[in-house]
C-alpha cells in the first residue's frame, strides 16, 4: 500500500490483494466447504491423488485437454513455490506430485490448508480467503455464513466466470455452489436439514480496478524507482506487504494541478509541455508536482524525466560559487556587451546587445546580464561554478560537457523542474541542500520500520546562501520576476528564457518552500502562446509559479529570509530604455553556434541521446507535426502582461520604485 504523505490517505495499491489469517481465524464451515469441493480426503491422503494425477498425465499425453485432479497439497505447490513452473507437462506434474509428498511427510495438515487458504486466488483481484470474503460480501473471513462459505468454494474452479457471474455463468454459478452444499451434506459437515435450508447468497458489486490516473501515474513510477535505489526489489513492492509513506502532499499535487491549468489559456499548443516541482527546504521532500497532461506523457514526466536548458535560472549556482569563494554582493563585474573571453572563439552578447557598465552582483542578478556573469564565471573559475552546482543536487553528469564553456554561467547544462526546485531549496536552507526525495517511510509485513534519511551537503556556506537570497529577491522586487510577487510575504527568484525562449523557467522560493516552473515543447521550437506571444521566464512560468505558492502559502507563518552582508546601494542602478526588450537568455555552449543556436533539450530519461540537429524526432509518434498560430495581439483589451510587469522581463527598476 502507497499513501500520500499523512499515511493514511492511499495513492495506490500494487501486488496481490491478500491478508494472511490464521487458520483458527477461518470458521470451521468455510474450511469444511472447501475441503468438499476441493479435496474431500485431504485429512487422510498423503498429500497426492494418484488417480487423479494419472488421469490428467493421459490427459496430457494424448493431446486432450488437461484435467483436475490435483489435491490441495497439489495445488498450494503449484502456487506457493515459485521456483515451480506453471507449464502444463508431464515433467512439471511429477515435481509437483514430489514436492507434494514431501511437503505433506514434513507440514502438518493444517498448516497446509492455512497456507492453501491464504494464497488460492479467488477472483475479484482477491488472493486468500479473507481478501476473497471482503471482495464478495464485504466482511471479515470470520463473519462469513454457511451459504457465503461454500459460494467462495465453489469459484476456486473458475474464478474468472463465477466473479461476477450474469446469464448462463450465473446459472453455472448456482448449480456449482448446490453441488458444493450437497458434498457438505456428504462429508457430514453439514446435516440434510441444514443443506435444505441453505440458500444461494446474496453478492456485493465488485469494486472498480484501483486504477491511477494522471499525476499519480507519474508518482507511482517515481515512488517504484526510488525503492529500487534504495534496495527494494520489483518482488519486494509487489508481494512483501509492504505500507510506504510518500512525501507527497495530496493537497498541493491539486495545487500544482490548478495552477498549470487555470493560468495556461486554451490556446496553448499541445507541442508546449509544462513541469513543476516543489521541494521543502529542510526535508528535501518532494511534495508537489505537475508532470504534464496525461496525453502528452506517453514515455516520460515533465517535472522528473524531461530536463532542458536551464537557461538564467543557472546564474544564481554562479553567484553562489562566487559568494561562498570569498567575493561579496559589492563585487564589480564587466555588464558591457559584447565580452571577449579568451576561451570563447567569438565575443559573448547581451540580448540587444546592451551595455550596462561596471556592475555589482545584485545589479548583475536583478537584471540578468549576461556579460556579468561570463565575467564572474571567470573570475570564480568555472570548476567551482560546477562543484556549487553539483553539491546543490544538479549531477555532475549533466554538467561535465558544459562547464569548460565560458557561457557555462549562463544555463546551457539541461534540468529538471525537480533538480532545479531542490537546487534552489538549498538557498532556503542556509546553504545545505538536502537529498530530493519521494519516499518518508517503508514499513515491511513484520512491521518493522525505516525512515528514509536524505543525504546532507553543506554546499556553500550560511552567509553566501543569505546574500545569494537576497540578490534574487531584488530580481521579484525590481527585476524580471516581478509577476511572481507573493504580496503577503517575501520571495526570491530567478527567471530563465534561453535563446529563442526554447525553454523558458521561474524559479523561486520562500524560507518554507522551493518551486520551479518550466515550459518547452518537444520539438526545441520556440514557446509561443497564440494571443500571448513568444514567451519568457517573467510571463507565464512566473504566473503559474505565483498560482502555485499563493495556494501552498496560505495560512503558513510569515518567515523573513537571514539578514545579507553589508551592501551600500551603489550609483549604477538605471531604468532602461522601455522602447529596448531586454530578456535573459542562454547561448548555446558552443560560441561558434551563436548565429544558428540549437538549444539542448532531454525529453527522455538519463542516458538517452540529446536531440540537437533533428529536433522533429523527438516528437511524440502519436502526436500530429502541427504548425503553431502565429502570435496574436488580444484585440481591444490589455496584453495579458501589462498588469503585472511581467512583459518587463530584465526591466530594472530602482530600489526607490
Amino acid at each position: 500500500m502507497i499513501y500520500y504523505r499523512d499515511g493514511k490517505t492511499v495513492l495506490a495499491r500494487k501486488g496481490v490483494d491478500r491478508k494472511n489469517v490464521a487458520l483458527a481465524k477461518v470458521p470451521k464451515h468455510v474450511r469444511d466447504a472447501v475441503i468438499a469441493a476441493e479435496n474431500r480426503s485431504f485429512y487422510e491422503d498423503g498429500g497426492v491423488s494418484f488417480k487423479g494425477t494419472a488421469r490428467a498425465v493421459w490427459s496430457t499425453l494424448t493431446g486432450q485437454q488437461l484435467q483436475g485432479g490435483s489435491t490441495i497439497t497439489q495445488q498450494l505447490v503449484r502456487n506457493y513455490y515459485s521456483g515451480l513452473s506453471q507449464e502444463r507437462s508431464v515433467t512439471r506434474k511429477f515435481k509437483e506430485i514430489l514436492i507434494a509428498m514431501k511437503v505433506d511427510q514434513s507440514k502438518p495438515k493444517d498448516w497446509v490448508l492455512e497456507q492453501y487458504l491464504n494464497t488460492i486466488y479467488f477472483g475479484r483481484g482477491a488472493n486468500g480467503v479473507q481478501s476473497a470474503a471482503r471482495a464478495y460480501f464485504g466482511k471479515d473471513v470470520g463473519e462469513l455464513s454457511v451459504a457465503e462459505g461454500a459460494y467462495l468454494a465453489a469459484v476456486i474452479q473458475q474464478p474468472s466466470r463465477f466473479a461476477a457471474p450474469t446469464g448462463s455463468d450465473l446459472a453455472a454459478a448456482r448449480y456449482r455452489w448446490q453441488s458444493v452444499i450437497n458434498a457438505m451434506g456428504q462429508t457430514g459437515a453439514l446435516t440434510a436439514a441444514e443443506v435444505a435450508a441453505q440458500r444461494f447468497p446474496e453478492l456485493t458489486e465488485p469494486k472498480k480496478p484501483f486504477e491511477l490516473k494522471g499525476q499519480s501515474q507519474y508518482m507511482l513510477e517515481q515512488v517504484t524507482a526510488e525503492l529500487n535505489r534504495r534496495g527494494y526489489t520489483d518482488e519486494d513492492i509487489s508481494g512483501g506487504g509492504l505500507k510506504v509513506v510518500t512525501t507527497f502532499d495530496k493537497k498541493l499535487m491539486a495545487a500544482a494541478s490548478r495552477a498549470v491549468n487555470e493560468v495556461l489559456p486554451d490556446s496553448t499548443p499541445k507541442k508546449v509541455r509544462t513541469g513543476l516541482a516543489a521541494v521543502a527546504p529542510a526535508t528535501g521532500e518532494v511534495v508537489a508536482f505537475y508532470g504534464g497532461r496525461p496525453s502528452q506523457a506517453g514515455y516520460y514526466d515533465t517535472a522528473f524525466s524531461s530536463k532542458v536548458m536551464a537557461g538564467s535560472t543557472f546564474k544564481p549556482y554562479t553567484l553562489a560559487a562566487a559568494l561562498d569563494n570569498g567575493f561579496d554582493l559589492s563585487t564589480r563585474v564587466d555588464g558591457n556587451s559584447p565580452l571577449r573571453v579568451a576561451s570563447a572563439s567569438k565575443p559573448i552578447p547581451n540580448d540587444s546587445d546592451r551595455s550596462y557598465g561596471e556592475i555589482d552582483l545584485v545589479q548583475a542578478t536583478q537584471n540578468s546580464v549576461n556579460t556579468a556573469f561570463v565575467d564572474l564565471g571567470q573570475k570564480v573559475g568555472l570548476d567551482k561554478v560546477a562543484k556549487t552546482a553539483e553539491a546543490a543536487g544538479i549531477p555532475a553528469s549533466q554538467l561535465e560537457r558544459h562547464q569548460s564553456a565560458a557561457s557555462f554561467p549562463l544555463g546551457v547544462a539541461s534540468v529538471s523542474a525537480v533538480q532545479n526546485a531542490s537546487g534552489f531549496a538549498t538557498f532556503a536552507n542556509k546553504g545545505v541542500h538536502v537529498e530530493a526525495h519521494v519516499v518518508r517511510s517503508v514499513t515491511d509485513a513484520q512491521g518493522r520500520k525505516e525512515v528514509v534519511k536524505p543525504v546532507t551537503t553543506q554546499a556553500i556556506n550560511q552567509q553566501a546562501a543569505a546574500d545569494t537570497a537576497y540578490a534574487m529577491q531584488q530580481v521579484v522586487e525590481y527585476g524580471t520576476g516581478t509577476a511572481a510577487r507573493l504580496y503577503d510575504r517575501p520571495v526570491a527568484g530567478k527567471t530563465g528564457t534561453t535563446d529563442d525562449s526554447a525553454s523558458v523557467w521561474f524559479n523561486g522560493f520562500t524560507p518554507q518552500l522551493a518551486a520551479a516552473v518550466d515550459m518547452f515543447r518537444d520539438d526545441n521550437a520556440t514557446v509561443t502562446i497564440p494571443g500571448y506571444g513568444t514567451q519568457f521566464g517573467g510571463q507565464l512560468p512566473a504566473q503559474i509559479w505565483r498560482a502555485f505558492m499563493t495556494e501552498a502559502m496560505a495560512g503558513k507563518p510569515v518567515e523573513e529570509f537571514p539578514e545579507p552582508s553589508d551592501y551600500g546601494w551603489s550609483s549604477g542602478w538605471s531604468t532602461p530604455d522601455p522602447d529596448v526588450p531586454d530578456e535573459d537568455y542562454a547561448p548555446p555552449a558552443d560560441p561558434d553556434e551563436w548565429d544558428t543556436p540549437e538549444p539542448e533539450f532531454t525529453g527522455q530519461p538519463d542516458g538517452d541521446p540529446q536531440v540537437t540537429e533533428e529536433p522533429d524526432d523527438n516528437r511524440r509518434e502519436d502526436e500530429p507535426d502541427e504548425s503553431d498560430p502565429a502570435p496574436t495581439e488580444l484585440p481591444d483589451q490589455q496584453q495579458p502582461w501589462e498588469n503585472d510587469d511581467s512583459r518587463n522581463e530584465g526591466r530594472g527598476r530602482s530600489p526607490t520604485g
